[in-house]
């Protein structure tokens, strides 16, 4: 799929650095509290150390955000721990992470750094647009937590993952959905998760996604640790050589307009380099 290859590696429109914040990564750790929006950073990784972005209040806001360079944190360890713990809602929207983690973070069980984690006590409601996630050792959206205590939701839209293993969008509450995305996976490099993984309770909705993975493991995967969920899918088109997968008396339900052709793309508004995320020059 030539567009999405080419796009993966775009070099994005560079700003003037004064539009943004430039933080070098030095082990710190940042924490975003209720109310807060944090915008406009372009995070140096090339350092060689790690950064981890906490938000676990309500109600907060990341923006603009651009990762420069491999994330080469240890294993089981997330780039963005969030939640919103107090019913509220949160947004986070022009996010650039397409650089990756460093293969010394993978292992066989596939606890490698991840690049969000939503808690399991999210209670309230996040949404994700414009976010570019690729080759991440472990889930690039690691959002089914929440379906064991807290129930909060989450909406991933007009987002690109790709190369990235477990899971590239994984949820779990229902009333959470994946829009106007896409999931790419090549084979050639990178990490080959599932495209979309569902976890109880569910039902999990996906609507006009494309899910390219070149026949590499899963493209829609339902249920996990013995418990059941659903999946309704519509106008989407995902790799049939990849397949579904359900799991558990786990249900996929393909509605109007699913087919077995998919064309990965990178969606409009969503920055191809970390100096156009810190920016918002794509807008």
């Amino acid at each position: 799929m030539a567009t999405a290859a080419t796009a993966i590696g775009g070099a994005g429109t560079a700003a003037a650095q004064d539009d943004y914040e430039v933080i070098e990564a030095a082990g710190q750790t940042i924490t975003i509290d209720t109310g807060e929006t944090w915008e406009n950073k372009l995070i140096d990784m090339t350092t060689g150390q790690d950064i981890v972005v906490t938000a676990h209040s309500s109600d907060w806001t990341i923006r603009n955000i651009g990762f420069k360079g491999k994330n080469t944190a240890g294993t089981g360890t997330a780039t963005f721990g969030i939640s919103d713990t107090s019913g509220g809602t949160c947004t986070v929207e022009n996010v650039y992470l397409g650089d990756g983690s460093s293969t010394g973070n993978g292992n066989p069980n596939g606890h490698g750094q991840t690049a969000f984690w939503v808690a399991p006590d999210h209670n309230g409601h996040i949404d994700f647009e414009n976010v570019n996630i690729q080759n991440f050792a472990d889930n690039a959206i690691y959002g089914s937590a929440p379906g064991t205590k807290g129930g909060g939701t989450i909406h991933i839209d007009s987002s690109f993952a790709a190369n990235c293993y477990v899971s590239h969008f994984r949820l779990a509450t229902e009333g959470s959905k994946v829009t106007n995305s896409s999931v790419y996976v090549d084979g050639s490099h990178g990490y080959v998760g599932r495209g979309i993984w569902g976890w109880a309770p569910g039902t999990i909705e996906v609507e006009d996604c494309q899910i390219e993975m070149n026949g590499q493991n899963t493209a829609i995967d339902a249920g996990a640790n013995g418990n059941p969920t659903e999946i309704a899918v519509t106008n989407t088109d995902y790799d049939d050589g990849a397949g579904i997968a359900e799991h558990a008396g786990s249900n996929v339900q393909l509605g109007d307009s699913v087919g077995t052709d998919p064309e990965a793309f990178i969606p409009q508004g969503v920055p191809t380099s970390p100096e156009e995320a810190a920016s918002g020059s794509q807008k």
